[in-house]
C-alpha cells in the first residue's frame, strides 16, 4: 500500500493532544446599548491567505528587486468571532499575515461577507488588522502609491488574500461556543528596540519606558470547559526580522510566534483547528526586531534565526501568562467607529496642546520617508537621503522650498515635502476609519496607521481618562481595516526621522486621532450613537495589472515530464542536516493549493507513507526558478533535531497549465533516503 495521510491523521496517530444569527441593525446608525452584562459566546477561524510565491513584489520594504521566488511559511488569516448572548451583539477579529491591511481587501471581504450573512457583518463591527511582515506578496491596495511598489495590482493575491480571510471568518462563525474571555498582561524586553531613539527622547512623558519600547504583552484568552482553545495577543514589534534581500514569502516573527504555539505545541492540524494563536500589532511604529539596529542583525546575523527567536520570545511572553489570574471579561459588546476625513480635519485646542485650533493637512511624504528606516532597510539609500538623526536632507529641503506650494510646506512643517501625494486622487488613502470596541472591560482602539510607542500610549492616556476606564486594560492596535501610514507624536514630527516622514498628514495627526478616539469613547460612555460616516469609492481594480503572474502555458524541463526529479537527495542524512531535491515544476500561481501544499516530507511508517511536514513547516522550503514558461522547483528541508529516525521521501505537488488554459495536477516524488 502507498498512501499518503494528511498531517492531521498522523498527528492523532502519535497521540499529539491540541491545548487544552441576529442583525445589528443599520449599520451606519447602529450604537450599542451599554451595561449589558450578557456572556460572551466565541469562534476561532483559521484561512490560508498566501498570496503568490513567483514573481509578486513583496510588499513593505518598497525594494522593487524584492518578488517572490518561493516559499517558506504559509500566510494566515486567524479570525475570533465574539457574540454578546444578551444583545446577539458581535465582532469579528481578524489578525491577517500580510504586510498592510488595504481599503480594497475591506470592501471585498464586507461584500462577501455580507452575500453570506446578510447584515450581521458589516463596516461597523469588522476589523481587520496586519502583522506587517515585509515578506509577503503585495499588489493589492488600489491606491498607487503602495502599488508602484509591486509595479501594479496583483488579481492572484488579492483574491488569496480576501478569499483566505473570509474563510476564517465563515469557520469562527461557525464555531460559536460558549466559552469564557480573559485578559492578562505581561512584560517582554527583548524582541525589540526603538530606532529612533533620538525622536523619541523630545517627547515630555518619554520617561514612562525607559527603554524606549512598550513591553507589555497582552493576551485576549479563549477559554472553554476550562481549557484554553485560543489566544490574541498584542505586542509591538515590526515584521522586519527577515529582511530587504529575502525573496521567500514568509509570516516574519509573528507568524513564527503563531505557527510554533499552534503546530509544534498544540499540534494543531489547520484544517480543523483545536487551538488558535493570533499575534497582533499593537504600536510599535518606532520598534524594529533588528536588536543589532541593522537589517538582519541581533540576536544573531542570520535573518531565519532572528526571525525564529524573536517569535518565540513572543510566543513564551505570551504562553507564560496563561494559567495566571487575569480580568474575566464580562459585560458585554460595544462598538464605536467613525470614517474620517485627514486631508483637512480640524483639531479642538484641548487635543492640540497649544491651546489653539489647529487642521491636518493632505497627505504628503518627507525627505526621510524615502530614506526610510535605516535600521530594517529598504527604501531608496542609493540618493543618499537620510533621516533627521543622521544630518537630514538640507539640498533637497531648499529644492523642496521651491517647488512644493507655500501653504503645504506650512502645513506639513518641519517636514522637507518630497512627495505631495494627498493633492492627487486615487495615489493615497486619506478618508479612513477607526474603531472603538468594549469586551466587558477590555477596549480595543483600532486606527489604519503605524502608531509609534507613544503614540500609542498618549492613545490610552486620552481613552482611559474618556472612559473612566483602567488603562492597563486598553490596547491600540494599528494597521487595521486600511492604511494611512504613521503617526507620531507632535515632538517625534519635528524630529523628521522615518516616522516622522512618513506621518502622512503633518504635526497635528496624533491629536486628531486623540480627539476622534475622545468623540468615540464619549459616545460609547453615555450610550449615544455617533454619525459614522463612511469610505470614499472602492478603487480595487482600478491600478494597472502587473506583469507576470499567471503565465500562458507551462513546459517541463527539456527532457523531463513534469514532476521528474532533478537531482536526487543522498541515500542517508543525520539529524540537523539539510535535504535538497529539484524536479521538473511548472507556475506555482496556477494554484495557490490554499488549504493544502506544494510539498511533503514523507516517512515510512510499515507499509504506508506518513506525512510528517508540509510548505507551512518552518523545517521546509520551496524554491521556484523559471526562465520563461519553464520552471525549476527545489524543495529543501532542515532535518529537526528531534526528527524520528527512518526512510523518507519528498513529493512534490504541482500544476501544469496548457495553452487552453486547462490545469493538469502531477505529483513528482524523490528517492528515499535514510534519517539517522
Amino acid at each position: 500500500m502507498n498512501s499518503a495521510p494528511t498531517r492531521r491523521t498522523f498527528l492523532a496517530a502519535t497521540g499529539v493532544a491540541a491545548l487544552a444569527s441576529t442583525t445589528l441593525g443599520s449599520p451606519s446608525a447602529w450604537a450599542s446599548p451599554a451595561g449589558s452584562d450578557g456572556a460572551i459566546d466565541v469562534g476561532r477561524g483559521i484561512g490560508d491567505m498566501t498570496g503568490e510565491p513567483l514573481g509578486a513584489g513583496l510588499n513593505g520594504y518598497a525594494v522593487l528587486e524584492q518578488s517572490s521566488a518561493g516559499l517558506h511559511l504559509r500566510q494566515r488569516a486567524r479570525a475570533f468571532v465574539f457574540v454578546d448572548t444578551a444583545s446577539s451583539q458581535r465582532l469579528a477579529h481578524v489578525t491577517c499575515e500580510v504586510g498592510l491591511m488595504f481599503e480594497s481587501i475591506f470592501e471585498e471581504v464586507l461584500t462577501r461577507l455580507a452575500s453570506r450573512f446578510g447584515d450581521l457583518y458589516h463596516r461597523g463591527n469588522v476589523l481587520l488588522s496586519a502583522t506587517h511582515t515585509h515578506a509577503a506578496p503585495g499588489g493589492t491596495d488600489g491606491h498607487l502609491l503602495v502599488d508602484i511598489t509591486t509595479l501594479g495590482f496583483r488579481p492572484i493575491t488579492f483574491e488569496a488574500n480576501v478569499s483566505g480571510i473570509v474563510d476564517a471568518v465563515v469557520r469562527a462563525h461557525d464555531d460559536v461556543q460558549p466559552g469564557h474571555v480573559v485578559i492578562t498582561a505581561g512584560s517582554l524586553n527583548d524582541a525589540g528596540v526603538n530606532r529612533s531613539p533620538l525622536a523619541f527622547d523630545r517627547n515630555p512623558d518619554a520617561a514612562e519606558f525607559p527603554s524606549k519600547i512598550d513591553p507589555r504583552s497582552v493576551d485576549l484568552q479563549l477559554m472553554r470547559d476550562g481549557a484554553l482553545v485560543g489566544v490574541i495577543n498584542w505586542f509591538a514589534t515590526h515584521g522586519t526580522s527577515m529582511k530587504a534581500t529575502n525573496l521567500l514569502v514568509s509570516s516574519d516573527n509573528k507568524g513564527y510566534a503563531s505557527w510554533h504555539w499552534e503546530r509544534e505545541v498544540a499540534g494543531v492540524d489547520y484544517a480543523d483547528p483545536s487551538f488558535v494563536a493570533a499575534f497582533a500589532q499593537s504600536a510599535p511604529g518606532d520598534v524594529t526586531p533588528n536588536l543589532g539596529k541593522q537589517p538582519g542583525t541581533g540576536p544573531t546575523d542570520d535573518e531565519f534565526d532572528n526571525t525564529r527567536i524573536i517569535g518565540l520570545r513572543q510566543f513564551e511572553a505570551a504562553r507564560a501568562q496563561t494559567g495566571t489570574t487575569g480580568t474575566r471579561v464580562t459585560g458585554g459588546i460595544e462598538v464605536r467607529w467613525m470614517y474620517v476625513d485627514f486631508s483637512g480635519y480640524t483639531v479642538r485646542p484641548e487635543f492640540t496642546g497649544d491651546g489653539r485650533t489647529h487642521t491636518t493637512a493632505p497627505a504628503a511624504l518627507g525627505a526621510a520617508f524615502a530614506a526610510s528606516s535605516q535600521e530594517d532597510g529598504g527604501g531608496l539609500p542609493a540618493l543618499g537621503l537620510q533621516e533627521g538623526e543622521r544630518g537630514g536632507n538640507p539640498a533637497l529641503a531648499a529644492l523642496s522650498s521651491l517647488v512644493m506650494p507655500g501653504w503645504l510646506r506650512d502645513a506639513h512643517a518641519p517636514k522637507d515635502v518630497i512627495l505631495p501625494v494627498g493633492l492627487i486622487p486615487g495615489i493615497v488613502q486619506q478618508v479612513l476609519p477607526f474603531h472603538l470596541v468594549r469586551i466587558g472591560a477590555f477596549y480595543l482602539f483600532t486606527c489604519p496607521f503605524e502608531p509609534t510607542v507613544m503614540a500609542g500610549s498618549r492613545l490610552r492616556t486620552v481613552l482611559a481618562n474618556t472612559l473612566g476606564a483602567d488603562r492597563e486594560l486598553i490596547v491600540i492596535q494599528g494597521y487595521t481595516n486600511g492604511y494611512g501610514h504613521y503617526v507620531t507624536t507632535p515632538e517625534e514630527y519635528d524630529q523628521q526621522d522615518y516616522e516622522g516622514g512618513a506621518t502622512a498628514f503633518g504635526r497635528w495627526q496624533l491629536p486628531a486621532t486623540e480627539q476622534i478616539a475622545a468623540d468615540l469613547a464619549s459616545s460609547m460612555r453615555e450610550g449615544t450613537a455617533i454619525e459614522s460616516g463612511g469610505p470614499t469609492g472602492d478603487l480595487t481594480g482600478s491600478i494597472p495589472t502587473s506583469p507576470g503572474g499567471v503565465p500562458l502555458l507551462d513546459i517541463a524541463a527539456p527532457g523531463t515530464v513534469f514532476g521528474q526529479t532533478l537531482a536526487q537527495p543522498a541515500p542517508s542524512y543525520a539529524r540537523g542536516q539539510q535535504v535538497t531535491v529539484t524536479f521538473s515544476g511548472s507556475n506555482p500561481n496556477s494554484n495557490l493549493r490554499h488549504d493544502d501544499t506544494y510539498l511533503a516530507v514523507e516517512r515510512e511508517d510499515g507499509s504506508d507513507w506518513v506525512r510528517v511536514h508540509d510548505d507551512g513547516d518552518w523545517s521546509t522550503k520551496i524554491l521556484f526558478e523559471n526562465a520563461g514558461p519553464i520552471t525549476t522547483t527545489t524543495v529543501v528541508w532542515d532535518i529537526p533535531v528531534a526528527a524520528q529516525a527512518g526512510r523518507h521521501r519528498i513529493r512534490y505537488f504541482g500544476d501544469s497549465r496548457s495553452l487552453d488554459g486547462q490545469l493538469t495536477p502531477f505529483v513528482g516524488t524523490s528517492a528515499a533516503f535514510d534519517v539517522a
